[in-house]
């Protein structure tokens, strides 16, 4: 198995491309942060650096090796799924599902390699500014140089062979068989996610103003409760779209159309559902935090700086995660939908009512994870803001809001409307018959 799935590679390298992204930016950016332990590891380096590269790689790696898998399994769960006709030939000549799941994880982990490795010099490069900006803000002295070591090196390599083998051993299992069992899996650690969440973020009351770890508790009850929302992504979309009053031949069909693949977009909801909390929960509760330290007139501690820092690098690795989930999940989605697409041009539809349907169904998926994102964002923002301003909505949020909003929106309808139009220049005919 290990021969066909170096084989497949080899016929066709394109199918695998996301994930060697995926890949790729999970490495560089694990491998960055995770060199700041092999940074403070180095003699010499005093304790209030040691401590702030320390903790910068402890948070983040957390973060990272979180997304690296989501990313991942996002990426193959689309490539198991289009291969669908493929694995049932192989079934058919007489491969067991364990082989069938040798094969995708021998291709998944291969894929990962060759990410990991070429993410070592971008990683030393990174490494090296994100300590220039430790050391500009005052936080890590000048004469600490930077290392990129075994560290840095075993983690960003182990970390995503294990991330891709993981995913994709869920991911052609979910194709092989067994969903009642995962789907009761997946209830329970949604369940537990919200109830997690949810004491999380009830805990803020018992913190003052002024304690310095205030911000913790409703961050990381927005991140549960959003991991909640993330798992009951299809229930979550199917309740949607049982009450959505979308009118016309479009909307009608936009709806038809989600409700068969609800499943096959929960991905692509999870991911809107994640960016939407976490970005609008900790870029909301970082400015008002900022802005009460201003009007206090006091000075911002190193640990004060240390988490600013932390939050905005967080929300970026957040933001450029799940921007290439989005585009290698809908990409992919769309692309497979030659077929379709072709037969409704067959039927009568031009070129402008399926580009018409798409942007429906993008504008349904983009508003439901803006949605329950932003009601787990809520959940933390408002026990942060009241213990530490007495206000219950922020000022800010409204602006963090819009702007997270925005390039959630740009991203899934420009890349679902792009990669339509793009698969609409093959002729009809051809469409449908070169995918049959």
């Amino acid at each position: 198995m290990f021969v066909l799935a170096m084989r497949s590679i080899r016929q066709r390298p394109g199918r695998f491309l996301a994930t060697l992204l995926s890949a790729f930016l999970g490495a560089v950016i694990i491998m960055t942060f995770n060199s700041m332990h092999d940074t403070a590891g180095q003699p010499g380096v005093d304790a209030v650096s040691s401590d702030t590269l320390s903790t910068a790689a402890g948070v983040v790696g957390g973060y990272g090796t979180l997304l690296v898998f989501f990313a991942i399994a996002s990426t193959l769960t689309v490539n198991v799924r289009q291969r669908a006709a493929e694995m049932e030939l192989l079934r058919c000549s007489g491969a067991t599902p364990a082989q069938l799941r040798r094969m995708v994880v021998g291709e998944a982990v291969a894929v990962a390699l060759v990410g990991a490795a070429l993410a070592i010099g971008p990683a030393m490069l990174g490494g090296r500014a994100l300590l220039g900006v430790f050391q500009d803000s005052g936080q890590v002295a000048r004469s600490v140089d930077h290392s990129f070591g075994p560290v840095a090196l075993q983690t960003g390599a182990g970390i995503t062979l294990l991330a891709a083998a993981g995913a994709a051993f869920l991911a052609v299992r979910r194709a092989t068989g067994g969903s009642r069992r995962r789907g009761r899996a997946r209830t329970v650690l949604a369940y537990a996610a919200l109830v997690a969440g949810a004491v999380s973020v009830t805990s803020t009351f018992v913190f003052s103003a002024t304690d310095a770890a205030l911000m913790a508790p409703p961050a990381y009850g927005a991140i549960l409760l959003s991991v909640g929302c993330a798992l009951k992504a299809p229930q979550l979309l199917a309740a949607v779209l049982d009450r959505l009053p979308l009118g016309g031949a479009s909307g009608w069909l936009a709806v038809r159309n989600l409700h068969e693949r609800a499943g096959q977009l929960a991905g692509i909801l999870m991911s809107l559902i994640l960016f939407t909390a976490v970005a609008t929960a900790t870029l909301t509760m970082q400015a008002v935090e900022s802005d009460a330290v201003a009007a206090s007139g006091a000075v911002k501690s190193v640990d004060a700086k240390n988490l600013e820092t932390l939050n905005f690098t967080v929300v970026g690795i957040i933001v450029v995660f799940v921007c290439v989930m989005l585009v290698n999940s809908l990409y992919a989605a769309t692309t497979y939908r030659e077929r379709e697409f072709g037969q409704q041009r067959l039927a009568g539809a031009t070129p402008g009512q399926v580009l018409g349907v798409v942007g429906a169904e993008g504008l349904v998926l983009t508003v439901t994870g803006v949605c329950f994102g932003t009601l787990a964002a809520l959940a933390g923002i408002v026990p942060f803001t009241v213990v530490r301003t007495d206000a219950v909505l922020p000022d800010q949020a409204f602006g963090v809001w819009l702007a997270v909003v925005a390039v959630a929106a740009a991203v899934t309808l420009g890349t679902a409307l792009a990669t339509a139009r793009r698969v609409l220049h093959t002729p009809a005919v051809r469409a449908v018959t070169s995918a049959a």
